[in-house]
């Protein structure tokens, strides 16, 4: 049987809690992350994309981090990931520093994506210098594969050069390409050496197949016992195909409400009972209607679902 890694699971890419004014709710952090333990999350990534992360300043993430540990008294296993990439080295190394000694488990790093047309040499500098000066043993970072976002592709052979020079350290990436093919040469090269988190809902049990060791998700924030079940039954060694199915059906519709983070802190509120939370400039709201739209065609998977 195959040893999977410390981290492995369904993760939430957990939304941010923010008052009207655009300020971090600390006192929101503890309750989201309840929430999302007892509805059998693994752990959440606290400021990665659904999080808004690049955002938040220093000291905002400092704050939220800090409020996270509280999780930690009634679920000790909850796993405690934060996003840390910025476009500087300097701060990137601060921040993920931060994260280790708040209690955080791992950290995920995006590539500095200011410059591009950046070499591999380049970047596998970057995150050596971020890995020897900021992780401490025992800790982990993944680098956060998301291209459409940082046109900064992670490339198959820097992710072989950094999980040779940090065998532990560098435990693997969260990949959030949406790409069949790139998760399939993952699995292909590194089986079950590199742990990778799957960031499209859609490719979960894809990814599994090619020997993914779970997922972070922005849908987990609303329907982590679905992602589970498709994870569940798939180590168990049966065929989660109709869960994946009931997955894609609401990803298919969620995709249609973009941005994640403004739909996604609406549809929190209307499901289950959390305070509307703002987001914060460039995104916006969603408006009464889109929200309405959204909410009414989630309700009718759901009643299929239910046989009416």
């Amino acid at each position: 049987m195959t040893t999977r890694h410390f981290l492995s699971g369904i993760y939430a890419a957990a939304l941010t809690p923010l008052k009207q004014d655009f300020s971090v709710d600390a006192s929101a952090v503890g309750p989201l992350l309840h929430f999302l333990a007892a509805r059998d999350c693994r752990g959440a990534l606290l400021f990665g994309t659904t999080g808004e992360g690049p955002s938040f300043s220093v000291k905002e993430r400092e704050i939220v981090l800090g409020a996270a540990r509280e999780v930690r008294h009634t679920y000790p296993d909850f796993r405690l990931l934060a996003g840390t990439g910025t476009p500087s080295l300097d701060e990137t190394i601060q921040l993920t520093r931060m994260a280790f000694d708040l209690g955080c488990d791992g950290v995920v790093v995006l590539p500095p994506y200011y410059f591009r047309k950046i070499s591999d040499d380049g970047l596998f500098t970057w995150f050596d210098a971020v890995i020897r000066r900021a992780v401490p043993q025992g800790g982990y970072l993944l680098g956060y594969h998301i291209p459409m976002q940082t046109n900064i592709p992670l490339s198959i052979d820097l992710i072989a050069r950094l999980k040779e020079a940090h065998p532990h350290k560098f435990a693997g990436i969260k990949d959030s390409s949406g790409d069949k093919d790139f998760a399939a040469a993952l699995g292909r090269k590194f089986g079950h050496d590199l742990l990778v988190l799957n960031g499209n809902d859609g490719l979960l049990l894809h990814a599994l197949e090619y020997n993914a060791g779970g997922a972070i998700t922005a849908m987990a924030n609303l329907y982590s016992p679905m992602l589970n079940q498709v994870w569940n039954i798939f180590i168990q060694g049966g065929d989660p195909i109709e869960a994946q199915e009931q997955l894609n059906i609401r990803r298919r519709v969620l995709d249609r409400y973009q941005p994640f983070p403004a739909i996604m802190k609406a549809l929190l509120a209307r499901q289950h009972g959390f305070d509307r939370w703002a987001v914060r400039p460039p995104l916006l709201p969603v408006n009464a209607e889109v929200e309405e739209n959204c909410l009414r065609e989630l309700r009718e998977c759901d009643q299929v679902d239910q046989g009416y």
